[in-house]
Formats: structure tokens, sequence, C-alpha cells
């Protein structure tokens, strides 16, 4: 980890780092904030998965979340959301390739040898940290659109790894929606049987979850008809699966929703991983 960027932010600490990743094959940038409490002692961790197009910058200087993680004692951290750099595929979309990495594993060329964002964020960045700062075992997972596609999705699918989900805005059903089934054909191939894994509503279909699900929506997200909420919610009322979908008047898919709305998904995480209330 080489530090690239350190700052005070509510009595704890905003970093930002680099390093050599072993399986996306290039260096990646990530940010991690420190609350005040990690001084004297480890503390929980809540991941933030960003969207389409943004880096660890968005989040970190957007959303707001460190104000509430320093009164919750969570630490927070920021990956970015593909691999980057002249040697990483890309394409002239802006929904796909660098910036748009799905939080998945590619098999497909030219996207295999870098595009590893799944294993890249539940099992290298997440040991890397492990040893090296005041962390515990204690992990959330939370994140907007494509992130809240990542969070539930790696959620799901590691819940022994995870002690809370939560999302914002998340894209619920991208094997139906032209933000999934674009990307899934070129990263994954065209067999449709190996999208599933990657589809929130098919995994809580399937799957559901060891606990409760916070999400929240814009009424007016401009977004909203390729994010397939009610797609979601539907599969989760037939389980019976335990979640609060939470639809809100006149806001729609900025930063500005996300940040409205932070503190509600920070004390969340916070009860559920220390008991905090």
């Amino acid at each position: 980890m080489e530090l690239q960027s350190r700052n005070s932010c509510f009595g704890g600490e905003q970093a930002v780092y680099t390093h050599a990743s072993d399986v996306c094959g290039v260096d990646m940038t990530f940010a991690v904030y420190l609350p005040p409490q990690a001084s004297s002692r480890s503390v929980p961790v809540l991941w933030y998965l960003s969207g389409l197009t943004c880096t660890h910058e968005n989040a970190m200087t957007k959303a707001g979340l460190q104000q509430h993680a320093a009164v919750y004692g969570l630490a927070l951290v920021f990956p970015d959301t593909s691999p980057r750099g002249d040697s990483v595929a890309d394409d002239e979309a802006y929904d796909l390739g660098q910036g748009a990495g799905f939080y998945l594993n590619a098999t497909q060329a030219p996207w295999k040898p870098h595009f590893q964002m799944y294993d890249y964020v539940v099992k290298e960045l997440r040991g890397l940290l492990q040893g090296a700062l005041p962390i515990n075992d204690s992990h959330g997972i939370t994140g907007h659109s494509m992130g809240g596609h990542g969070a539930l999705t790696i959620a799901m699918r590691n819940p022994t790894r995870y002690g809370s989900v939560s999302a914002f805005s998340p894209i619920l059903n991208p094997t139906q929606s032209d933000w999934g089934r674009k990307q899934f054909s070129s990263y994954l191939g065209d067999d449709e049987c190996t999208w599933a894994q990657h589809d929130a509503t098919v995994l809580i279909t399937e799957n559901g979850w060891h606990g409760d699900i916070l999400i929240d929506q814009g009424a007016d997200d401009q977004f909203i008809d390729l994010l397939r909420p009610q797609a979601f919610a539907e599969a989760a009322a037939a389980r019976r699966q335990p979640c609060v979908l939470r639809t809100h008047a006149n806001y729609d898919h900025s930063y500005f929703f996300v940040a409205s709305f932070g503190e509600d998904h920070v004390a969340w995480h916070a009860e559920r991983l220390h008991g905090m209330s």
C-alpha cells in the first residue's frame, strides 16, 4: 500500500492508497476513512461500491459519509469501479470497460486479463486491508447504482463475509435490463445461465439473505426503468425476505440523493455490525 494522500476529517483520517493488484494485473487506487475510534481499537468496516463512470473519489468527496462514520465508529472503504490504464481494455461507451466493471470476474476477451473486480473486492483488497489497518472482521457493504448491484450480489453470494447490506438506487434486475445484458454478454459471454449469479432479483429468489436489507430509491430517478426496483420488490415479497425498500418523492439518481440518506445507511450498518443504535 502506497499512501497518496492523507487528510484529517471529523476527528479521523481520510487516506488514498495505490497498490499493485495481482488479481487485476495493474495498480489499483482506493480510499479508506478511519474514524476517531480507530486510534484506540479496531473498528467494523462499511464498504461503499460506486456506480458507472465513478472512481474511488466520487463517494469519498460527495456522499458525506465520513461525518456519520465518525459518530458511529465505522471505517469506510471506497474501491475503484474497474482496473485502469493504457494496457486495460476499454470501450467508447460510458457503460462498458473502464469505469464500468460491474463487480464481476470477466471470462471473455479482451476483458478477462484485468476485469476481475469480484475477486478484487471480495478477496484481494479485503485481505490487504485486514492486515494493514485497525479494522475487525465485521464487514458491511453498500453502494450506489452499479455499486448497489455489486453490494447486493456480493453480499448474497458471501453471507458469512458480510453482516449487513444496503443500497442506493441499485441496478436490481440486470439480466432483464440494458444496464446488464449488454455488459454481461461482453464480460461473461452469451450463456445467460452464467449471468444469474450477478442479478440481485434472481439471487434473492434463490438464496435470500440471512438478515434484513435496506434500499433507498428516488421516485424521480431518471434511470428507474433500467434499475427495475419493482422486480426485486416482488421477488422479496414472494420469498418473505425482510427488506425495507423506500421510494422518495422528488429525488433523482445523483449524489445529492445519496448524501440525503447516507446517515440512515451508516446507522443501519452500525447497528448490525456492532450493536450501536
